[in-house]
């Protein structure tokens, strides 16, 4: 009886596993089919323009003073974490 048992299980497996990659190879099928379609049928994608700039985002951009501000706080900052790392 556990031999039949066995076997059978054995043979689940087998099916469950067999069933499973036919279908994942039904899959990559398809799925390679649908985008050889789509490549082949789908029209070409535009090609991206670029837009000029408007004065209003050279406005944004930040003054030559914020930028000098933000370089300095980081050349701090990053020479007292030396300190600190360095020790007393």
């Amino acid at each position: 009886m556990e031999e039949s048992l066995l076997q059978e299980g054995l043979d689940l497996m087998l099916f469950g596993m067999l069933t499973v990659v036919l279908f994942l190879a039904l899959l990559v099928l398809a799925t390679s089919a649908l985008s050889a379609a789509v490549r082949r049928f789908a029209p070409p994608a535009p090609a991206p323009i670029a837009a000029p700039r408007s004065d209003a985002a050279a406005a944004t951009d930040p003054s030559p003073a914020v930028v000098a501000a933000i370089t300095a706080a980081i050349v701090r900052h990053r020479h007292a974490t030396a300190r600190r790392k360095e020790g007393p």
